[in-house]
């Protein structure tokens, strides 16, 4: 197995310039794709993987909504088990289980979870917790995943709980409960992945182009750098905007939901090794959930707040989300932390269906493919483990609908650029924190030194990122600006004082 690579997926300014002009040839794509989050990224790949022309309109960045602001996890949908909703729980499984082993091995790894168990939890909530991992098991084995990829659930002794998480506190703990699921390496990197698989498969991926006046038969397309404007035809439109689908779909009523994260240090918490979750007092079935990432920061989160209004570029933590998550982690940490140690926070919004009545909490998360009148095909919902069946379906009604056909989807077994297996990845000369972010690609990283020593070294104290990577970010993963560079390609910008040390060196490879 090994992913696209080479110049078919290398994504930048030139490419996107000429690629723009072509559109005004006025030739009829098949598929014009509206947003550029993991939805919108899968359904471009899956079009094109299947023959069909493609073109990817995203208003402002690849990943630059929702989907750069998970909680980093491909998970096994535990909590729609719960809730009942064994359908949504069984897809989620299935979904991890192919981004773990065929789609993204190098973006995707297995990673322990905890559930320390403290006094306040009950013998009862861990006998209730510790069957609800048991089912856990089952969903995995019934999606094909082996219990070599995610191994089983276990009860574990105290001194193993602190092993994992020093920071856990110790008076009356009683052990733990340990289970397994999947974490990525970066959302936004798997977003990137996505579009330039598909650019490899002769998709045009056009970032800064807003779509304008669009029906189930096209849209104009303004490109914000120039405002130049393209008209597109296209046999298929579908809309995949995420918590803006109804901007573009008014028939399509959303009620977003913030969800918020707290980015701290991970030697605040001692070194922590697996994820924590920390049940929230006095709820049932909702926990907050302490995430450590491979570059060194830890992720605390999420909320779930009802969000009216209009919506905004980027979310913003309210100050009662940021006590929330503090107050409840918490109750299981040696000390508490404060607001001292958070270095950032990141908020994103879920695009639920409009449900009427009751808490956001309690909106089904499946996703929906509705369809106008004209044509216009919406896809809501959902969330980042499904993208991939969210975008087969949307394309599957969307072709139904038009009539027309296409080669069978592929997407369960195509790997993305820079996937590999194992042995593949071991392979790779080059250090093995590049080999977590770009697979394959890790060597192709490193040549973009260009035999210069300071190409390689970290782009200012703290952080590990080089120069070589802003470099490769710019000339092959799409990047136009700073913003793009530090806030999504990198994510050196989750830290504001990182992003200051490294905008200088940004600035001079963009001025280069």
């Amino acid at each position: 197995m090994s992913g696209t690579n080479g110049a078919g997926a290398s994504l930048n300014a030139e490419r996107r310039a000429r690629e723009l002009d072509e559109l005004d040839r006025r030739t009829p794509v098949d598929v014009l794709v509206i947003g550029g989050g993991v939805t919108g990224a899968g359904v471009a790949l899956d079009a094109a993987s299947r023959g069909l022309s493609v073109v990817l309109a995203e208003k402002h960045d690849l990943a630059f909504g929702t989907s750069r602001w998970s909680s980093k996890l491909v998970h096994g949908g535990l909590r729609y088990l719960a809730s009942g909703n064994v359908a949504i729980a069984h897809e989620s499984a299935v979904e991890r289980g192919i981004l773990l082993g065929s789609t993204a091995p190098h973006l995707v790894r297995p990673m322990p979870q905890i559930v320390p168990l403290l006094p306040g939890v009950s013998r009862g909530d861990a006998a209730v917790v510790r069957a609800g991992l048991a089912a856990g098991d089952l969903l995995r084995a019934a999606a094909g995943t082996s219990r070599h990829a995610l191994p089983a659930s276990r009860r574990i002794a105290r001194a193993e709980v602190q092993r994992y998480a020093p920071a856990v506190r110790t008076e009356g703990l009683r052990g733990g409960l340990l289970s397994w699921d999947g974490r990525l390496q970066d959302d936004a990197r798997l977003v990137v992945g996505l579009a330039r698989t598909a650019a490899a498969h002769g998709a045009r991926i056009l970032t800064r182009c807003a779509a304008e006046e669009v029906t189930g038969g096209g849209a104009v397309l303004r490109d914000t750098l120039t405002g130049g404007t393209h008209q597109v035809e296209a046999r298929i439109v579908i809309n995949a905007a995420g918590v803006w689908a109804g901007s573009i779909a008014p028939d399509i009523t959303l009620r977003p939901s913030r969800g918020t994260h707290l980015v701290v240090s991970r030697e605040v918490l001692g070194g922590l090794n697996a994820g924590l979750t920390v049940p929230v007092p006095g709820e049932h079935n909702r926990f907050v959930l302490v995430l450590p990432s491979p570059e060194g920061k830890v992720y605390i989160g999420l909320t779930d707040e009802d969000t009216g209004g209009d919506i905004p570029d980027v979310p913003q933590a309210s100050e009662a989300e940021v006590d929330f998550l503090l107050d409840t982690v918490g109750t299981a940490l040696r000390e508490p932390l404060s607001r001292k140690d958070v270095l950032g926070t990141y908020s994103g919004l879920r695009p639920l269906l409009d449900a009427g009545t009751g808490r956001t909490a309690d909106i089904s998360r499946k996703h929906a493919v509705v369809i106008a009148g004209d044509g216009l095909v919406t896809i809501v919902g959902g969330k980042l483990t499904t993208y991939r069946r969210m975008a087969q379906d949307a394309l599957d009604a969307a072709l139904e609908r038009s009539g027309r056909t296409a080669a069978p989807c592929r997407t369960r077994r195509l790997p993305l650029a820079g996937a590999g297996s194992a042995a593949e990845l071991g392979a790779v000369r080059a250090p093995r924190r590049l080999v977590r972010r770009y697979g394959t690609e890790a060597a192709a990283v490193l040549a973009e030194a260009g035999g210069d020593p300071s190409m390689l070294e970290p782009v200012g104290d703290g952080i590990a990122h080089t120069r070589a990577e802003l470099r490769f970010a710019l000339r092959h993963e799409g990047a136009l600006d700073e913003s793009d560079v530090l806030d999504r390609r990198t994510r050196i910008g989750l830290v504001g004082a990182d992003r200051q040390r490294a905008l200088p060196v940004v600035r001079e490879l963009l001025d280069r």
